[in-house]
Formats: structure tokens, sequence, C-alpha cells
């Protein structure tokens, strides 16, 4: 037997201390004493010793896998995982995202983005895709689910002449051939009505990513319609509407070391939802990756705490598992498909010319270009990824990251030991029973 590469000790607190399987989730909780005899198998090469030494210790490695069979290639079985996930050999899936336009009516500081102004999806685009959907139920005859993402720019600028009709046009082509149909919205939700909203409720909408950038006053100085009109009341009227019509969002609210010192004035503007109708609604705070400060991060996680105590739904981070859930441009099953017609895997990045992965033609087939085989085949090239005991956490970082540092050691984590541990204990403590096992 040996030491499984993805063990991973972690201090937790006074004598306590967590051995994690990054790979099984498997967990134990031990002492100081019994983490100085692991460590001592480890640096002596004698794991096995403690057979004779501590044998219910022992035993309970092996049950929990931290010890596995020395002709184990535990690499693969992470390669293995990540293919049958990504790859998914039986097309039981598949994933759309259409950006129908890269305008937007709003012009966030920060925001990654080059809007273009009169960049718009026109009718022959549109029935190309009409007919890319339709060839991709004749193509894939073990299809089970379709999903539309609707991305941007602002999609719903394109409501009227875009998205109704694909939504409409999907509902009745998938119901005919019994294919679930989902999509969902990264919108900034300043756009929707209650034309809309019906629209979306027939439509099988399952959820909105929708943004605040911290309390009226500050968010209405980065998402303005007019030097005296902003956005935020009609943005969070817009939120509460949905979730009264039974439909998700997922309310991202963006923060700053600015915007932080007053966020939890958001509260009284969400209270009125009914708690019967908060489970529609998941908070989540993320830093602005322009803000350098560290210790903004402790101060968003007891600013989530208040939420919660108010009786809201605020989702949990700092625990990646990006191989069981990965990116969406990972996945051979999946095309983001610019207003013109060029085709991409990742959304976060820019949509120029030269970074496409392929062209959606008049006939609604993909012509991929070699981009597609360099995305799909790059994991699992960067050495330092193949000894990381968070592997299975990290998953090597997404397809894009890993083009972009092609051909060169790199880390997610820049190679920082005690960022790597962090993140081990965060998910622990986040995911997990601790007090289900101790040693």
């Amino acid at each position: 037997m040996k030491y499984s590469m993805f063990n991973n000790l972690v201090f937790y607190k006074d004598n306590t201390y967590f051995l994690f399987n990054t790979l099984t989730n498997n967990y134990l909780i031990i002492n100081s004493l019994i983490k100085d005899l692991i460590e001592a198998g480890i640096s002596l090469g004698d794991i096995e010793d403690l057979a004779e030494i501590h044998p219910s210790l022992y035993a309970s490695l092996i049950e929990n896998e931290f010890l596995v069979n020395n002709d184990k290639d535990e690499v693969q079985a992470v390669v293995g995982i990540r293919e049958e996930i990504d790859l998914d050999p039986e097309d039981l899936e598949y994933q759309v995202v259409i950006n129908p336009t890269m305008n937007c009516n709003f012009k966030c500081w920060y925001c990654y983005e080059s809007h273009i102004k009169d960049s718009r999806l026109e009718s022959q685009e549109l029935e190309n895709i009409k007919r890319f959907i339709t060839n991709t139920i004749e193509q894939k005859p073990n299809l089970k689910k379709f999903r539309v993402s609707w991305f941007g720019g602002e999609p719903l600028l394109q409501y009227k002449q875009v998205v109704e009709p694909i939504q409409l046009f999907c509902k009745e082509l998938f119901a005919t051939n019994g294919i679930e149909f989902t999509s969902s919205f990264t919108t900034n939700g300043f756009l929707i009505n209650d034309e809309m909203i019906e629209v979306f409720a027939n439509t099988n909408v399952k959820g909105f990513q929708i943004t605040l950038d911290g309390h009226r006053e500050l968010h209405d100085k980065v998402r303005y319609v007019s030097s005296s009109r902003g956005s935020y009341d009609q943005i969070v009227a817009n939120i509460l509407k949905l979730c009264r019509k039974g439909l998700f969002v997922n309310l991202r609210i963006n923060y700053t070391r600015e915007t932080l010192l007053n966020i939890t004035d958001i509260l009284p503007d969400l209270e009125d939802l009914e708690l019967s109708y908060r489970d529609n609604l998941l908070i989540s705070f993320r830093k602005v990756w322009q803000e350098d400060d560290p210790t903004v991060i402790d101060r968003a996680l007891t600013v989530a705490q208040i939420f919660r105590d108010f009786k809201f739904n605020v989702s949990k981070s700092g625990y990646p598992d990006t191989l069981n859930q990965s990116c969406y441009a990972d996945k051979r099953n999946q095309a983001t498909i610019n207003y013109n017609g060029d085709i991409y895997k990742c959304t976060a990045r820019d949509f120029k010319a030269s970074g496409r992965e392929g062209k959606l033609n008049d006939r609604g087939l993909i012509e991929w270009n070699e981009r597609l085989d360099q995305r799909l085949q790059v994991k699992f090239r960067n050495k330092p990824c193949l000894s990381c005991p968070i592997l299975p956490m990290c998953n090597g970082g997404c397809s894009q990251k890993a083009l972009e540092n092609s051909g060169k050691d790199y880390c997610v984590f820049n190679f920082n030991e005690l960022d790597k541990k962090k993140v081990v204990l965060e998910k622990i403590l986040m995911n997990l029973n601790t007090a289900d096992v101790a040693v």
C-alpha cells in the first residue's frame, strides 16, 4: 500500500488536524500525535509499519482510501473522471451560449468586455442558430438535455428580435422530441418587464444571474441610465418580481473596499420578499477582480453572515471542485455563438475574430478550427499539476488558463502551498460534517 498523493494534512485548531483526500473527499479528524505518526511513516517510507504501531489507524487509512494499492495510477483516475464528465461520449447533454449583441446599456468600469455599439444578431444568423439546434437533435440521438445560456453584452437589448423567438422555438422543438430544455440569463436585469417575465415562466427559463454593485448610491455610480437616473431601484424591483414568479435569481453582489462599507443597506430593499419566495433567491458576494486588498475577503465573510441572519440564502465560497463541477468551456458538447456567427468556448475573454474556435455556417453546422482540439487536449500537460495534492479540486485550472500558459509551468495558486491548504480547509468546513469521524 502507498500513501495517496491526494492526501492533505491541514491544521484546524488547538491540537486538531484534518486528513483530507481531494479525490475521494474522505476525511479524518486527528490530533497532533496521530499526525506525527503519519508524517513519520511518510518521511521514512514505512507507512505500512503503522499496521503494527497503530492497527486501528492503519485500518481506517485503508478503509477511507488514504492508503491505496501500489499500482494505482491516481493521476489517471482524475483524467478518467474528467473525460467522463467533460467529453460525454454518449452525448447526453448539450449547452449553447448565445450572445445576441456585444452592446450594453451600462458601461461598468471593471467590465472586461469590449462593447460594440451596433452589434446585433441579424435574421440570417437567427435562422442559422435554429438550424444548428435542429441539427444537434438529429446528430445526437441519445440527447436528453439541451440548455441555452444567454450572454453578451446585455442579451435583453435583443429580446424581441432574438431571445423570444429562440425561446419559443426551443420550447416547441424539444417538447416534440422529448428532450429536456432549459435556459438561463446573465443580465443586468434593468430591461426586464412583466411581458418578458410571463414568457420566461412559460419557456423553461430556470435562472438569472443579476448583479448589484453595492447599495443604491454606489451602485448608481457604476450602473446608470443618465446623470440623473440610476438603475438600482428598477433592478431590485425586477429581482423581486422574478422570485415571486417562481424564477430563480442568483444575485451577485460585487464588492470592493468602498462598497463593503454600506453593503448591508441592501437588506431593507430585499426584506419585502416574502419568506415563501426566498428559496428562489441566492445571494453571492464576489470581489471585483481589480480589487487588490486581501483584507476585504474577511469583511465580506462577515457581511455574508449578516445576510444569512436575515433569513437570506447566501452561497458558500472558497471550495473549488472543478473536476466534478467543471467549467462549461471545458466540455466538448458546448459552444458559444457570437452575434456574428463566430464560435468560441470561453465567455470570460474577449470575442475577437483572432481567438475564435469556429464558425456557424448557413447550414447550421459549426466549422471548428484547430483551436478546439488544442483546448480539449491541453489538460494535464502541466508538469506541476501532475504531482499536486489538490489536483482533483482545481482540475489543473480551466482550459482557458491552460491554453494561455501552454508550454510553461504554472499554478492557479501561484505555487503557494499555504493558499492551497487554506482552500482545502475551507472546503472541509463548508461542505462536510466535521463531527463524523475522529481518530
